[in-house]
């Protein structure tokens, strides 16, 4: 459908009563179909990036905070208890997503958003103050409040899309979670330059500051298409319901062993670099920044080629070669051209994953529930995300190469597990191998 200057919204038709003299009241609005495309759509996209810079920006941008933490803030601490922030911070994430995505059903993103920008803003400049070798500081103000916050704009801020686009869906989510992946590029350089200079409180103040702008585009340009209605009760709230469907079910497993391997190497690649080349060098904090760089054009221009070629096509493919790139490419990786090539690939390989697994969710759901069953995805893959890293932490107590081999191993093998279960749900939907699903 062709784009124009605005957007078209639901209207209101209603008839006099003829019989009875009296005017019938106003019938709630039927929702069309969605635009895909139109000024109000693209500007959705614009705000719900900015929300993804804010939020999942960061989270993308951990492996920094986790080289700076445990060669410095909180380095009388285990790698495996220093990656558990992180991996808390994502569970916490994934299941308030559950939450989050039913309660956007019900009121839309005018409340939700401001409210999401002020606590998570709250929770940066909380850990701006946190002090050194300290660690329950950064439990409490990054691990928890942070993501207390995130989930109820991230979230919405995805399923918003699909009211404006239907067609052209994977694209359109691309641009949040490529935004996303470009704020693991920019932090990580951020923390490098300025923790240097201005120190760790005042540098994690700007970032803050830098979350408050964000939002605050995000809550004039997010826009929904659908009327407000009645928060549904606690056993629709959480859309247990969708697992009767298989298709759903076999989506979910499949996210849930790929985020078991997913989160790794972007946790990991600097301090495997420095271990690799006998200590940090200048090219230790560009890894993860050469990985989010690349991951942005796989979170954007695989979601255009899968709303033509199939998105559970191009999920279950991606997700297949992430787990080869790991286990080929990463395994045997020791001099920096190789680990630069790695996360070069990598980077794209695995951006597919984050930008259609809530394509290929809105795809098998109706479209009164997709906030609902988006939000059971990532509550489904929130134990994945709690105990990948954490798991992979254990596996290098002693940072050496032998041991990150293992780390490596267990990384691949639940990545092309991940992929099976993709494509049995790919099968589902259509047996012609050929077919675009």
């Amino acid at each position: 459908m062709a784009s124009n200057s605005t957007s078209p919204t639901p209207t209101v038709q209603y008839s006099p009563d003829v019989e009875s003299g009296v005017e019938e009241k106003p019938q709630p609005p039927v929702l069309t179909e969605p635009p895909d495309g139109g000024l109000d759509a693209w500007l959705t996209v614009l705000g719900s990036s900015c929300v993804a810079l804010a939020t999942f920006g960061l989270v993308n941008g951990y492996g920094a905070f986790n080289d700076y933490y445990q060669s410095t803030y909180l380095s009388n601490y285990s790698a495996t208890v220093i990656s558990m922030i992180g991996s808390i911070q994502l569970f916490i994430l994934y299941i308030f997503g559950a939450i989050s995505g039913a309660v956007f059903d019900a009121y839309g993103p005018r409340y939700m958003i401001p409210a999401s920008g002020l606590v998570t803003a709250f929770a940066l400049f909380m850990l701006s103050i946190t002090k050194p070798q300290q660690i329950y500081q950064q439990f409490l103000t990054q691990a928890i409040l942070f993501a207390l916050g995130a989930p109820f704009s991230f979230l919405p801020g995805l399923a918003v899309c699909a009211h404006w686009f239907k067609r052209r869906l994977a694209f359109a989510i691309g641009f949040p979670v490529g935004a996303a992946s470009l704020g693991g590029i920019i932090y990580p350089i951020m923390l490098d330059r300025l923790i240097p200079r201005i120190g760790f409180g005042w540098t994690i103040r700007i970032l803050a500051f830098i979350v408050l702008f964000c939002f605050a585009i995000a809550s004039v340009t997010i826009k929904t298409r659908r009327p407000r209605k009645p928060l549904p009760p606690l056993s629709q709230l959480l859309a247990f319901r969708a697992f009767r469907d298989l298709r759903f079910t076999c989506l979910c497993l499949g996210g849930w062993f790929t985020v078991f391997s997913t989160f790794n190497p972007f946790f990991y690649v600097g301090l495997y670099g420095a271990v690799a080349n006998g200590g940090p060098s200048i090219l230790t904090p560009y890894y993860l920044a050469i990985m989010c760089a690349t991951a942005i054009v796989g979170r954007i221009v695989p979601g255009f080629i899968a709303d033509r070629v199939g998105r559970f096509n191009v999920i279950a493919t991606s997700t297949l070669l992430s787990g080869i790139l790991i286990l080929a490419l990463w395994y045997t990786s020791t001099a920096q051209p190789n680990l630069i090539a790695f996360s070069a690939v990598y980077g794209f390989a695995s951006g597919p994953f984050f930008s259609l697994i809530t394509a290929c969710a809105a795809q098998i759901s109706p479209i009164q529930e997709v906030g609902a069953r988006i939000g059971m995805v990532f509550f489904a893959m929130a134990t994945g995300a709690l105990a990948g890293t954490p798991i992979g932490g254990v596996f290098i107590r002693n940072p050496t190469i032998p041991n990150f081999k293992h780390l490596i191993l267990f990384s691949g093998i639940m990545a092309l597990v991940g992929s099976a279960f993709f494509f049995t749900a790919r099968l589902m939907l259509s047996r012609k191998l050929f077919a675009a699903v």
